[in-house]
């Protein structure tokens, strides 16, 4: 049987914070905490550093001297009788300045894995973790929801396919990473994080995406420069931030809440309320607001809606503000439960698309129901197939969802020709 036994935890506001650095986490087994494991800490040439055992709840900490990159390793030796084994022994990790660092250990039987949601995936079946696997398929689909509205309603008014979406989701998490770790509270860091990824997105279509429009560039060629910033975009952020992976330095050790049969950290439990907050005031926005009902007429027929009187330009320009905003939060709702790294926008980016189209290119609900299917395709698979598959089984059932219904599931005809 397969257990996890150190998880990325975070901390609520209780919890104290200091301005050294450490590495820490909390080592469980079967869902109940372990005490008495020793843990020690190494620079990468060799050079002990400090150590730490575990503590009856599970919890262990290790400070270390500053920022860099350390080797944190579990002494298998101190592991209790009535634990088969161990998966994960060494973990090498980079820990910011001023950050107090989670690390990963696995205990049980060569097999298991750990997902995205750092939650131990094995091979038995049962209804608990269904439920358990149900809940963070639903809080993962809210999440990406923001992501795909946002990249579905610049195509509904502009048609642009944008590649560089994804970093616009990278963008929103690195952002509030350095305003978090420059002192800004965790909320406060998001706000304002949020609004400088709408801003960010603002800057985009003034220089960029409405110069190409007004030259009339074709939408495959803009489809292009948009991966040609994706890219660029990317390796600014590795050359700014790095390639390690990150935490925020608030919310870092919380302990999960059980709700019958599913556990949820409360951090996960934040997060799916403010996405479904979020997604139900920008729906109510574009259904009953004047600009709302602008840019479902921009989206439906922009030379139309021209010839009415509604400032097309105007309508665009809220758009991409909107929508990389929407973006920006996606960002950090996945950082705060994945870890921030440089890559992350460009690791959703498949799956924002995925659940666009499935959904249906350029629908409000569609984005929103296409992302709820991935999310909870994502986790329920891994009841079948294995982990390192799931991501390929989402494309496969695009594959047939549209290969049966092309226009996505909310989607509508369009004649051609």
């Amino acid at each position: 049987m397969l257990a996890l036994v150190g998880i990325f935890l975070v901390g609520g506001p209780a919890v104290a914070q200091d301005s050294a650095e450490s590495v820490r986490g909390v080592l469980r087994f079967d869902g109940e905490p372990v005490g008495g494991i020793r843990i020690t800490v190494a620079t990468p040439d060799g050079t002990e550093i400090g150590e730490s055992t575990s503590e009856a709840d599970g919890r262990w900490e290790v400070e270390v001297p500053n920022a860099g990159t350390y080797i944190v390793t579990l002494d298998v030796t101190t592991i209790p009788e009535g634990i088969p084994g161990v998966q994960t022994e060494t973990v090498e990790t980079d820990v910011g300045s001023t950050q107090r660092k989670a690390v990963l250990f696995v205990l049980g039987e060569p097999g298991g894995t750990v997902d995205s949601g750092d939650r131990l995936v094995g091979s038995s079946f049962s209804w608990d973790r269904v439920a358990q696997l149900t809940a963070e398929g639903l809080r993962f689909g809210v999440i990406l929801a923001l992501a795909a509205l946002g990249l579905s309603m610049v195509f509904g008014t502009t048609g642009l396919t944008n590649f560089s979406h994804g970093e616009l989701i990278t963008f929103g998490a690195v952002a509030t990473w350095y305003l978090n770790n420059a002192g800004l509270p965790f909320l406060a860091a998001t706000a304002l994080a949020v609004t400088l990824g709408g801003l960010f997105g603002l800057a985009q279509d003034t220089v960029l995406w409405r110069p190409l429009r007004n030259r009339r560039t074709g939408l495959i060629a803009m489809m292009i420069v948009s991966i040609g910033l994706a890219v660029f975009l990317r390796y600014t952020y590795l050359y700014v931030f790095g390639g390690g992976r990150r935490s925020f330095r608030e919310y870092t050790i919380q302990t999960g809440i059980e709700i019958g049969p599913v556990t949820l950290a409360p951090r996960d439990i934040a997060s799916m309320v403010v996405a479904v907050v979020v997604l139900s005031l920008v729906i109510w926005a574009l259904s009953t607001t004047r600009l709302g009902k602008a840019t479902r007429a921009v989206s439906d027929n922009p030379a139309l809606a021209s010839a009415s009187g509604i400032d097309v330009n105007l309508v665009i320009r809220v758009v991409w503000i909107g929508g990389a905003a929407l973006a920006g939060l996606g960002g950090v709702l996945i950082g705060l439960s994945q870890q921030v790294e440089y890559q992350m926008g460009f690791k959703t980016l498949l799956l924002v698309f995925a659940a666009v189209i499935l959904g249906g290119l350029g629908t409000i609900w569609g984005s929103i129901v296409g992302a709820m299917l991935v999310g909870l395709f994502i986790q329920l698979s891994t009841l079948v197939i294995p982990i390192e598959l799931q991501n390929a089984g989402v494309l496969a059932v695009l594959i047939v969802v549209l290969l049966v219904r092309p226009q996505g599931i909310l989607g509508r005809r369009e004649r051609v020709g």
